[in-house]
């Protein structure tokens, strides 16, 4: 049984005026273009198609909101490190991203890293973005596509990304082809959303 049955297609916000109404809990997703976020998410939510995957780098230039029912929702953001969208496309993102960070139910930052090149400063910003929030908000980082290592090499990678996020983000494996991670994405979405205060969280993923 899926831990979020009732999920479904929100908004898509072009301006922080249609984002919905601020309360609640929300959980943002974000990633370099083609780094297999919309794949993650249709895992993770257990729904094929609920976000839009492509082959063309930075398909998603909105900011995309699903609701999970009871008041919770994730946040699909566009992805970075793309140039291809229109200059004035890309200006108008700076101000919905600053508007998401501020809003008081967004709890935390999944964000989607390629394992084979590891966490690159673009990377880096986003990380520092969800920092500059301050207290109450967590950064998990899924390390994807990891069924395209070995497994010393996965070991590494994972080894490596803690190491350089220690005290900072918790951090997976995960692979939407072999489903390797899936369940314990799933299980910090679900507790990211329940919990009222996300410091109260128990250390329930990164575990070698």
């Amino acid at each position: 049984m899926s831990l979020f049955p009732h999920v479904q297609f929100l908004v898509s916000a072009a301006q922080p005026t249609q984002f919905p109404a601020d309360r609640g809990a929300e959980i943002a997703f974000a990633g370099r273009s083609n780094v297999g976020k919309s794949s993650a998410i249709n895992a993770i939510l257990q729904r094929h198609g609920l976000a839009r995957v492509s082959r063309t780098p930075g398909r998603t230039r909105l900011v995309n909101f699903f609701d999970l029912g009871g008041e919770r929702r994730i946040v699909d953001l566009p992805g970075y490190g793309y140039a291809a969208a229109p200059e004035v496309e890309r200006r108008t993102w700076a101000p919905l991203i600053g508007a998401l960070r501020e809003r008081a139910s967004l709890r935390g930052l999944v964000l989607i890293v390629d394992s084979r090149r590891g966490i690159r400063p673009e990377d880096d910003n986003l990380i520092e973005w969800a920092r500059e929030r301050g207290t109450g908000m967590r950064i998990h980082l899924l390390l994807s596509k990891s069924d395209k290592l070995t497994r010393s090499e996965a070991s590494k990678a994972l080894r490596e990304a803690k190491s350089q996020l220690e005290g900072t983000a918790t951090v997976q494996l995960f692979s939407t082809l072999d489903k390797t991670g899936i369940e314990e994405a799933q299980r910090v979405l679900k507790e990211w959303t329940q919990r009222k205060n996300p410091d109260d969280l128990v250390e329930i993923a990164g575990a070698d």
